[in-house]
């Protein structure tokens, strides 16, 4: 039986005026820290970034 993989999720918005490398920065401190992948990056008609980061949850079984 296939198991169902869960993501945990957290969306990070930036400002027009933040430049490239400063966003890169950020998401790059997140997956190295705290084991976040990116999963989608969206560029907004304004200038506004959001990206979306997720890690797997991993749940605890019981072996007792």
């Amino acid at each position: 039986m296939g198991r169902v993989v869960e993501y945990e999720w957290r969306v990070l918005s930036f400002p027009r005026d933040m430049s490239r490398g400063d966003v890169r920065r950020v998401i790059t401190e997140h997956a190295e820290y705290g084991h976040w992948e990116l999963s989608r990056m969206r560029l907004y008609f304004g200038g506004a970034r959001r990206a979306w980061l997720r890690r797997r949850i991993i749940r605890a079984q019981r072996t007792a």
